[in-house]
């Protein structure tokens, strides 16, 4: 699924292109049982992410994904699709994230992004910050997560005879 009305691609965006007030979906990714329990293994060792005949008998009713894999899985759609190639400068940290249902093996996720606000840096004028709200979905539309994002990017440069990005017509 991929519903954006992003005028130019990932490879071309800059901090221009991120519009306020614009939405835009993303997806989908697979949630894969064996990658399920290895992130969890190594990252947060509960029952009902490691051990699916433990997790039956837990609050969820069997094996669920760690929210912070589900978080590295949005984060591969925001990455690939969201934020751009060429200009992004990485992010100060996201706000309020909310891990609102459990996410299941065999789940298809994606992600819904709303750009909030685009402010240009007074003080380095060649960038500027993109506050996003992002909504992880599963295949029921169902949102399983939520955060808002906060991204710094450079701002198209623009020259004398030059065309966007710096090339000739």
């Amino acid at each position: 699924m991929e519903k954006s009305t992003f005028a130019v691609p990932a490879e071309k965006r800059y901090f221009e292109d991120y519009v306020a007030g614009s939405v835009h979906e993303f997806g989908s990714v697979t949630v894969e049982q064996d990658e399920v329990i290895a992130f969890a293994r190594r990252f947060d060792p509960q029952v009902f992410h490691t051990d699916p005949e433990s997790a039956k008998k837990s609050i969820y009713g069997g094996l669920i994904a760690s929210g912070w894999h589900t978080a590295g899985l949005m984060m591969r759609l925001f990455a690939d699709h969201y934020l751009s190639k060429v200009a992004s400068l990485g992010s100060p940290g996201v706000d309020e994230l909310r891990w609102n249902k459990p996410v299941r093996p065999g789940d298809e996720l994606s992600i819904r992004v709303t750009v909030q606000e685009t402010k240009r840096s007074r003080s380095k004028p060649d960038r500027g910050m993109v506050h996003s709200f992002i909504e992880v979905m599963n295949q029921n539309r169902e949102v399983v997560m939520s955060m808002k994002a906060v991204n710094f990017l450079f701002c198209r440069q623009k020259s004398p005879g030059n065309m966007e990005n710096g090339t000739k017509s």
